[in-house]
């Protein structure tokens, strides 16, 4: 997701190449001590030359100090997705400030500039490009199998760049309310802003697992991630059979999720590289294009590309097919039009000439073109802040031990928001039945505190309760009605108790992350888009 073009993931090569090298040679190099050892004159400034203190360190130790520290701030604070939320920093940061923006789904759009400044001046402060072109990605159909982020505008396609940031338009999407929902109750970890004026969250609450849905990739130092996008459907399935069956083997597990789902769909060829990336966290198959072999004209055949691969755009394909049949590489080609748009989705039209077997230019064709394209996975996540290799199970039960925390922690904070309320719905209710003694206590009183003594000691309220009625305007006092308080208060009871049953047990909670998992799929699935092949 951080660095996913070619062209970056090169440079970024290069650039680390060219820091390890600079590093090798200074940590190699003789420094003012060794030099001394042998007898030689220390190179540097004499002893009081320069005022203020000057302190000898050793080259080598510095440099690998800074450079250990960069791999960190690399590794956890930019590159690698948490496994629990499937986000990089960010992407959380743009998901929160966004709710915090009350960028809705119900709500209009605002210019992505607007939304870029503000997780750029409140929470990543890095440059503005990084920061768009996450929140673009995000918005993509085509990368995303669930996008996150409901963008008006120019998003770019797969063979273009997205329009700059003050012509686009973003919200949240809908399925965004369900990662950042209830991280105001408590649910989450919150951490102090790069300056340390704010708090933002380590972790979104999730309610599906986004990893495995919408994947991801990203370069760190040493490392590196690629997560395939998967269908919702299958990997909400999967959860709930894990949720009810902890022993379930990987056999079992891909009866509910047999392959990754990309967005622009293809066929899956290869299920063995499948099965050995879900079992270990690396493996890599290959994806074909879907194609449709159909007469163009009365009296000629054609290939007509309905999907592509996972990143592949039709012009990078039309550009390719047209060099080699150019080259007389590919015999059989005699034109090739592209009618792809924004609508019908992919459509070129491959024309062949008379006496050519259709399937045998089609074989040539994924062998000498991106139309047959090989997607590896390497499944690296953050797990307790530390990178790990997982399986397609590890997966799943990161996810699950996440959704379990986060609706013991919501149970608890919505139990202790019904207790407090009930408590002061009984003091109220106290005071209701003689409200004419209510207001001749507090008129007859000298000040707050003796009202509030007062009114303990006549209505036996706690301090808490005589303090809400002194503060309650009293035109609100006056129009509260005892069946609307006692009605209120049977429904405080119901709850609490509800919650106190849930809180009892883990598997009543697991339970209810099932029931949430269930009320998502309905939500959100969509039938698989990706044919798995069994050649």
């Amino acid at each position: 997701m951080c660095c996913n073009r070619r062209g970056q993931t090169a440079g970024h090569y290069r650039d680390l190449g060219r820091c390890i090298g600079i590093i090798a040679a200074m940590a190699t190099a003789k420094t003012p001590a060794k030099s001394a050892a042998k007898g030689k004159k220390p190179v540097g400034p004499k002893p009081g030359e320069y005022p203020g203190k000057i302190i000898d360190i050793d080259v080598s130790s510095e440099m690998s100090e800074s450079f250990l520290e960069y791999a960190y701030s690399v590794i956890y604070s930019r590159a690698l997705p948490d496994a629990r939320d499937g986000l990089k920093p960010v992407h959380r940061r743009i998901l929160h400030q966004m709710a915090d923006m009350g960028l809705r789904p119900e709500r209009g759009h605002v210019k992505s500039a607007r939304v870029v400044g503000e997780v750029m001046g409140k929470l990543h402060p890095h440059g503005d490009g990084a920061i768009y072109d996450a929140l673009v990605r995000m918005a993509q159909t085509f990368s995303m199998r669930l996008p996150l982020i409901d963008g008006h505008g120019n998003f770019g396609s797969l063979d273009a760049g997205p329009a700059a940031m003050r012509y686009t338009e973003a919200r949240l999407a809908t399925a965004a309310m369900a990662m950042v929902a209830e991280a105001d109750e408590d649910t989450v970890d919150f951490s102090p802003n790069y300056d340390g004026q704010l708090l933002e969250p380590t972790v979104l609450p999730a309610a599906y697992p986004n990893l495995l849905v919408n994947g991801g990739s990203g370069i760190a130092v040493g490392m590196a991630t690629n997560m395939a996008p998967h269908n919702l459907g299958e990997v909400i399935a999967a959860t709930k059979h894990l949720i009810e069956n902890p022993t379930a083997t990987l056999k079992h597990l891909m009866k509910f999720i047999p392959g990754p789902d990309f967005p622009t769909g293809g066929e899956l060829v290869g299920a063995e590289g499948v099965r050995e990336a879900y079992a270990t966290g690396r493996g890599s198959f290959k994806v074909r294009a879907t194609v449709e072999i159909s007469k163009i004209t009365s009296r000629k055949m054609g290939i007509i590309i309905k999907e592509l691969p996972f990143t592949i755009g039709p012009e990078k394909i039309v550009e390719r097919i047209a060099d080699l049949a150019k080259a007389k590489k590919i015999q059989g080609i005699s034109d090739i039009i592209d009618l792809t748009d924004g609508k019908t989705g992919t459509n070129v039209v491959i024309e062949l000439k008379n006496g050519f077997e259709p399937t045998e230019v089609l074989e040539q064709l994924y062998k000498l073109t991106p139309m047959e394209d090989a997607f590896a996975i390497n499944a690296v996540a953050l797990v307790n802040g530390r990178p790990q290799t997982l399986g397609l199970k590890e997966l799943l039960q990161v996810f699950i031990g996440h959704r379990v925390e986060v609706v013991r922690r919501r149970s608890e904070f919505r139990k202790a928001k019904a207790t407090a309320r009930l408590t002061l719905v009984d003091g109220l209710l106290k005071a209701i039945i003689d409200i004419d003694k209510v207001i001749k206590i507090i008129r007859g009183s000298d000040d707050a505190t003796a009202a509030k003594d007062a009114l303990i000691k006549s209505f036996k309220l706690n301090d808490e309760q005589a303090t809400y009625i002194l503060d309650m305007p009293l035109r609100r006092l006056t129009k509260m009605s005892k069946i609307e308080l006692e009605s209120e208060q049977k429904d405080l009871k119901s709850t609490i108790t509800a919650l106190t049953t849930l809180l009892k047990s883990e598997e009543n909670i697991k339970k209810q992350v099932s029931e949430e998992l269930t009320a998502v799929g309905k939500s959100f699935a969509t039938p698989r888009k990706t044919k798995i092949s069994t050649l």
